[in-house]
């Protein structure tokens, strides 16, 4: 099965520093083959062919300590299959950007608040950019003249904002073309 794992925090600001490199052949280490890492912001594309009851659950867990013992860090690992990564290319809306006109993210849940109610905890204000609720991500378009009043900068310091990792949506649509690549292998 193709999968990706989205890491949390790494190579931000300074801080959780991992080369993709070493990233990759400690996801090797681990078990994972085909492994192709994009950009440094940890999306790490793989497959697995072993079967477990729970392959989400048990992938983070064997990627959360690799990394751990390898690099000394507590990162958060959201593993996505094939099949959800594909749900959100459908629901994304082909004409959102990420440039100097609009900023579009897919915000991935956690299990904790992968749930509609979450809407209602996100420090949006109301009627400024599209927000979409699909299972297992959001999708927000914002123009860059509205981004700073649409609250989402206040997302940060929000409770909700722990249990979520972010990609914009053009590393999203990269992510599924590689694991399309991953696919054709």
């Amino acid at each position: 099965m193709i999968y990706v794992a989205l890491l949390r925090g790494i190579n931000v600001g300074g801080n959780n520093k991992i080369g993709m490199k070493q990233l990759r052949q400690t996801f090797e280490q681990a078990g994972m083959q085909k492994v192709v890492t994009y950009i440094n912001s940890g999306n790490i594309i793989f497959t697995d062919d072993q079967e477990r009851t729970d392959a989400h659950a048990e992938l983070s867990k064997i990627l959360e300590q690799a990394i751990s013992a390898e690099f000394g860090l507590q990162i958060k690992v959201l593993v996505r299959d094939m099949k959800e990564i594909t749900a959100v290319m459908q629901a994304l809306p082909s004409d959102w950007t990420n440039d100097d006109q609009a900023k579009s993210d897919v915000l991935f849940l956690w299990e904790e608040i992968n749930d509609v109610d979450v809407l209602e905890k996100l420090p949006l204000k109301p009627g400024i950019g599209t927000l979409i609720y699909m299972p297992g991500a959001l999708l927000y378009s914002v123009s860059r003249e509205d981004a700073s009043r649409s609250g989402m900068n206040k997302l940060v310091g929000s409770k909700v904002y722990s249990y979520m990792t972010v990609r914009n949506v053009n590393t999203t649509r990269k992510i599924y073309a590689l694991m399309q690549a991953a696919a054709e292998e």
